[in-house]
C-alpha cells in the first residue's frame, strides 16, 4: 500500500473554482452552489483506497455533525477510471449510497480540479473559512489501516471548532497519508 502524502497548499489560498458532475445527483455542481456559510471542506477521496475505506464513517459523522453549524463538505474523485475502472463515476454512486454519504460525490475527468489544489492523496482535507481561504489542510487524524489508533477526526474537528469558536485554526497541520492519486 503506497503511502503518498499531502502537498500542503499554502495557508491563505483562495479557493480554485470549480463545476463539476456530481455522480449521486448527476447534475454540474459548482463549489459557488455548494460552499458552506461558515466554511468548506473540500476532500480529494475516492472507491478503493484502503486510507478512504478506513475513514469513511468518520467522514460521514463529521459532515453530519457539522452541516448543522454552517459547514458543508464536497467530494471529489479524480482518479483515471481506465487504468482504475473501480473509480468510475457509476461506482462512485453506489460507494456514496452504500456509505450514507450525505454530501455531494463529484468526478474531476479532467483532473485539473485536483491540480489547481495541489492534491496528492486520498484522503486530501481541505478547510477553507466562508471566505473561501485555506485555513486547514491535511490529516483527518494520526489512524491509519493497521496503525491500532481509532478513527476520530481529531485534526479536522479542532480545525472546524476552532472557526465556530471564532479562534485562529492551528498551523500545527500534519499532512494526510493515503494512496497517491491516480494521474492520467
Amino acid at each position: 500500500m503506497a503511502r503518498t502524502p499531502s502537498n500542503m497548499l499554502p495557508i491563505g489560498t483562495t479557493a480554485p473554482d470549480f463545476t463539476l458532475m456530481d455522480s449521486i445527483s448527476k447534475n454540474e455542481l459548482s463549489l459557488q452552489e455548494l460552499k458552506g456559510e461558515k466554511g468548506t471542506v473540500i476532500m480529494f477521496i475516492c472507491n478503493h483506497c484502503p486510507f478512504v475505506i478506513h475513514v469513511n464513517e468518520e467522514i460521514v459523522r463529521i459532515a453530519n455533525d457539522y452541516r448543522v453549524h454552517g459547514f458543508n463538505l464536497i467530494a471529489i474523485s479524480s482518479n483515471d477510471i481506465i487504468n482504475y475502472p473501480q473509480d468510475a463515476p457509476d461506482l462512485m454512486w453506489k460507494t456514496a449510497r452504500s456509505n450514507h454519504y450525505t454530501f455531494p460525490y463529484l468526478y474531476d475527468e479532467t483532473q485539473e480540479v485536483a491540480k489547481a489544489y495541489d492534491a496528492a492523496c486520498t484522503p486530501d482535507f481541505y478547510l477553507f473559512d466562508e471566505s473561501l481561504a485555506l485555513i486547514y489542510r491535511g490529516q483527518l487524524d494520526d489512524s491509519r489501516p493497521g496503525n491500532g489508533i481509532p478513527v476520530n477526526g481529531r485534526d479536522l474537528r479542532e480545525a472546524l471548532d476552532a472557526v465556530l469558536r471564532n479562534t485562529q485554526v492551528s498551523t500545527l497541520q500534519k499532512p494526510s497519508i493515503g494512496c497517491n492519486i491516480k494521474w492520467k
